[in-house]
């Protein structure tokens, strides 16, 4: 790809949430960083934009924010870009259909995916998952219903579910 990519930074509450956007305003990667190389290297190579300019202000952050602020399903409807294999691809669109506030153990998510005995598969899809937030890996639990693991760190975790938990169903 030879294009050149735009994010943005605001404060959350877990911390700085940086979205990286394509010239669509497609979501390309987003986590709680403001190292852009670090989002940049987890988008698939034939997404990779050859760099990114920090803006002001890109689309996805007024949803982001609108979920900070207790409107949890405004993250549904943002336009995200990743590529993998089948099972990858069809995983991450499965993860936008777990419901805030009920989140899925990893058994749970591989069987909503289709494949119950793909429970590695489906962890795996969580970790490669590059539009964190918009797709919300967060919501899937190990099978002792402890955290599991998450590129952002457990605490992030722990609050986007503590977060969900208190606004799911309520929009603000």
């Amino acid at each position: 790809m030879t294009t050149l990519a735009r994010h943005a930074t605001v404060s959350t509450p877990p911390g700085p949430f940086t979205v990286v956007v394509d010239p669509d305003d497609v979501v390309l990667a987003s986590g709680w960083t403001d190292d852009i190389g670090e989002l940049l290297r987890v988008v698939h190579p034939s997404l990779r934009p050859t760099g990114s300019e920090r803006v002001g202000r890109v689309a996805a952050l007024d949803a982001a924010e609108a979920f900070f602020a207790g409107d949890v399903a405004a993250i549904d409807e943002v336009a995200v870009a990743q590529r993998s294999g089948p099972f990858l691809q069809e995983a991450w669109e499965v993860l936008r259909s777990v419901p805030a506030g009920q989140p899925d153990t990893y058994a749970a998510f591989a069987a909503r995916c289709g494949r119950p005995a793909a429970i590695r598969a489906a962890a795996n899809a969580c970790a490669r998952n590059a539009a964190a937030l918009f797709v919300p890996c967060h919501r899937v639990l190990g099978s002792d219903g402890g955290l599991g693991g998450f590129r952002w760190g457990t605490p992030v975790k722990r609050w986007l579910l503590d977060h969900e938990a208190a606004h799911a169903g309520v929009a603000v």
